[in-house]
């Protein structure tokens, strides 16, 4: 029996007159599912958070959009413009790129949850490979936006892009100038950031979502839980109160961005110079920067294909049908392994120096 079976309890209506007139004419109850109360704690809304810091980021991104200039000459003078001249334009950009940074800490944390409950296990399963390409876009997000900026930061980022296309070959080759000669890639990656990366983000999470009211949130993982229980965990909440906890915790995290864009604003390095290599890429691919000191760009690309890769194998290797991490030690284990691992990795690469990887 699986959560999506008709003898589920329905989700109790909110029966506000507002709510009442808006899913008379939206069919908004359709899109709800059973909340049992458990779900409304923050650890259960990590997606949600994220999902909202992406409504902030699409909104912010659109009026940086406005100003920015996407090609190789004007890039980075159009960044230093948005900053100067553009009303609140340094605040804006501010908060795009500190609600990127945080997008990309609470996307983890949520991973992090679902692998320590077993929300991955049958009949999740699918929902949990969706979840990795989300995460995968988020990083393809940050990775574009670092480019855009066009400083030194930007241009080796560039650079690595190239070379990861050119290792890829044939599969590889539109992150290349040899794909076209007609437009540069600095524009095509900049088009790529608005449309393909935008796209690829609303269908995974459509499909995230549908999966979620599909399957209906996963069962708490007490000790004695397991993926074959029958009896549905009791729904003692409603659904729009779910949301307004998510609300909630997304304007918290909302707040703490712009006060973060208030005192730290976004940074801007000097225009990038083509053929140099000194900086470090962002805090989040920095697991990678030590592997590419030892097997060059195959290392940051075999690397990181590895780890989505595992993360991949997690619901098809683990089997078991209890969900409380106590018994199933031996994949919590590893799973602590890797962490331990990439923050290794990050925080040797953190306090080393910028070391030139890039072929001549």
């Amino acid at each position: 029996m699986t959560l999506s079976d008709h003898t589920l309890p329905k989700p109790v209506p909110d029966k506000s007159p507002f709510w009442q007139a808006l899913d008379e004419r939206l069919g908004l109850s359709g899109l709800a599912y059973p909340v049992p109360e458990y779900a409304n704690s923050l650890p259960y809304v990590l997606g949600g958070i994220t999902f909202f810091g992406f409504v902030v980021l699409i909104i912010t991104g659109i009026i940086l959009a406005q100003f920015y200039n996407p090609t190789p000459s004007r890039a980075h003078d159009s960044v230093i413009y948005i900053i100067t001249q553009v009303p609140l334009g340094d605040f804006i950009r501010s908060i795009h790129f500190w609600m990127a940074n945080l997008v990309v800490v609470t996307a983890i944390l949520h991973l992090i949850r679902v692998f320590t409950s077993g929300s991955y296990k049958r009949p999740r399963e699918l929902n949990w490979l969706v979840g990795l390409g989300l995460l995968a876009v988020t990083l393809g997000f940050v990775f574009t936006g670092t480019v855009l900026k066009w400083d030194q930061e930007g241009v080796e980022a560039l650079a690595h892009n190239s070379e990861i296309g050119e290792l890829l070959g044939i599969w590889g080759v539109w992150f290349t100038s040899e794909f076209t000669r007609s437009v540069p890639i600095l524009t095509r990656l900049y088009i790529g950031h608005l449309t393909l990366l935008p796209a690829a983000f609303t269908l995974l999470i459509a499909g995230h979502m549908y999966l979620i009211k599909y399957h209906g949130i996963s069962k708490h993982a007490t000790l004695e839980a397991t993926v074959d229980d029958d009896e549905q965990d009791a729904v003692s909440s409603s659904f729009t109160l779910h949301l307004r906890r998510l609300l909630g915790y997304g304007l918290i995290l909302l707040a703490i961005v712009g006060a973060l864009a208030v005192f730290w604003p976004a940074a801007l390095g000097q225009a990038g110079i083509p053929g140099e290599e000194v900086t470090k890429p962002p805090w989040m691919f920095l697991p990678f920067y030590p592997l590419e000191d030892v097997a060059g760009i195959n290392g940051l690309v075999g690397g990181s294909a590895l780890l989505f890769i595992l993360l991949a194998l997690v619901p098809f290797v683990d089997r078991s049908r209890w969900l409380s991490p106590r018994k199933r030690r031996w994949i919590m284990i590893v799973g602590v392994l890797l962490l331990i691992v990439l923050i290794s990795l990050g925080s040797y690469a953190w306090l080393s120096r910028p070391v030139p990887h890039l072929m001549e």
